[in-house]
């Protein structure tokens, strides 16, 4: 017994002295437990937290995130660089692919928890310019030769969960934009008599406000906005981070901004998509006085590679009768990826007014342009006709270059306020440091060929040299 006892006293022994001389074993971290780790080791307060996000963001130290849900066609770009990872369409969030933006504010707020989320950026901008009184019809740089806040904005929304197939989803979105670009989205009604009563060169605008209500059961979604809203056709936005390059085009500069109504967006399949609406016109309040009922239909067409989009929309279709921007517009998109880093954008429109007031009239309604009619006639038909086109090269995961060609012919001025045929190239450069800022610096040359029409009319030629930095937060 005593044997039996030393021997299992012995062994113990060199189990507990096996134990106590090996080196301690590694601990296995899983992801999640590094991710708590880090989490544990960010600064303590809000605006700990705020700055701790733009320094990882900028030294590239962020941690990466689950892929976002998606239905559908893979997407085609990778945004940053570009503004938009999907060949856009206007009136809707993209159907079928989740929410999966970071913001700084709403990480250092709740860690990023929350659907509903406020964020936006600050856009400072500069340019210089051979034209001394004006750049328009250039913008939005319209002011020559200064340092400008183009744009501060706030966004407070929530997305529908377009994903998912099983219930109704609801959002909304809510823009505050300050700046000189409060200009570019007035609209009668909606605070306009900053601009168009006053001229003043900073000012407020609600540029936005609707709610979303998606549908998973019609087709493969349908999503129905109500409120006001970015005019849907086109390659651009006035909205700055969605776009290629600081200034517009001038195809853009004088096209619809922002309507008022009800727009339906229908995913028919994963290639064709469809959208109807109704609205007060362009540009209008529905309560202005000025909004006159006016009709949406477009279509969407993409490819199963996603290498070609064709979007085609009839924008504000009444009887075209003058009135304030009651522009009709028939415009066309074309989207086409060359390889791995190259891709075109290019579009088309026609627009028109009937019956508008002759220059100098008194029945000129105040923030348009009367028409170049023929002799004699107090009013006459206003066309006008554009095309542009882009050509974006990648160069890497934060830059990309971008060159835009661009003619214009306002046949009768009412756009412009000069009836002459208009042409412009840019060029720019755009890198991204990190997420979260993006600096895009150009070169323009814009020309007036039948009349001068730069300069408040003084010159047919105009060189600009400017650049914005969007600070995300």
């Amino acid at each position: 017994m005593l044997r039996a006892w030393g021997w299992a006293v012995m062994f113990a022994g060199v189990g507990c002295w096996g134990q106590s001389s090996l080196p301690d074993s590694p601990k296995v971290q899983t992801e999640a437990q590094k991710e708590e780790a880090r989490k544990q080791a960010l600064p303590r307060g809000f605006f700990g937290r705020w700055g701790e996000f733009y320094r990882e963001d900028w030294k590239g130290t962020s941690p990466s995130g689950p892929v976002p849900a998606r239905r559908g066609l893979e997407s085609p770009l990778q945004s940053p660089p570009f503004p938009n990872a999907d060949w856009s369409y206007g009136g809707s969030p993209t159907i079928g692919e989740a929410d999966g933006n970071s913001y700084p504010l709403m990480t250092a707020w709740n860690g990023a928890k929350s659907r509903t989320k406020l964020y936006g950026w600050v856009e400072p901008t500069f340019n210089v310019s051979t034209s001394s009184k004006s750049n328009s019809p250039e913008s939005n740089d319209g002011y020559s030769n200064r340092v400008e806040l183009n744009q501060a904005v706030i966004y407070v929304e929530r997305l529908p969960d377009s994903v998912q197939r099983e219930h109704v989803d609801v959002g909304f979105h809510l823009t505050a934009l300050y700046g000189t670009d409060y200009r570019y989205t007035t609209n009668v009604g909606y605070f306009s008599g900053q601009y168009l009563d006053h001229g003043h060169r900073y000012g407020f605008d609600p540029s936005l406000e609707y709610v979303d209500v998606y549908v998973p059961k019609v087709a493969k979604g349908m999503n129905v906005r109500v409120g006001r809203f970015i005019s849907i056709p086109g390659i651009e936005a006035q909205l700055t981070p969605n776009n290629y390059i600081f200034s517009h085009s001038l195809l853009y500069s004088v096209d619809p901004f922002t309507d008022t109504g009800v727009l339906a967006t229908v995913q028919v399949t994963d290639q064709w998509l469809v959208q109807l609406g109704a609205t007060g016109s362009h540009d209008v309040a529905l309560w202005s006085g000025y909004a006159h009922p006016a009709a949406d239909a477009c279509v969407s067409y993409t490819t199963k590679t996603a290498r070609d989009n064709y979007y085609m929309c009839a924008n504000g279709i009444n009887d075209g009768i003058y009135s304030f921007n009651n522009i009709q517009q028939y415009d066309g998109t074309w989207y086409h990826k060359i390889g791995k880093s190259w891709h075109l954008a290019t579009e088309a429109y026609v627009m028109y007014q009937r019956d508008v007031p002759v220059v100098g009239s008194a029945d000129i309604i105040k923030g348009t342009n009367g028409a170049v009619c023929q002799a004699g006639q107090r009013s006459c038909f206003a066309p006008e006709w554009a095309v542009q086109n882009y050509v974006n090269k990648q160069l890497s995961a934060h830059d990309f270059l971008s060159f835009r060609s661009d003619f214009l012919n306002d046949k009768k001025g009412q756009r412009t306020g000069v009836n002459s045929k208009y042409t412009e190239n840019t060029f720019m450069w755009s890198h991204w440091v990190g997420s979260t800022v993006q600096i895009r610096p150009e070169v323009r040359f814009d020309h007036s060929w039948d009349r001068m029409g730069y300069d408040n009319a003084t010159k047919s030629s105009q060189f600009t040299f400017a650049s914005d930095v969007v600070f995300h937060f």
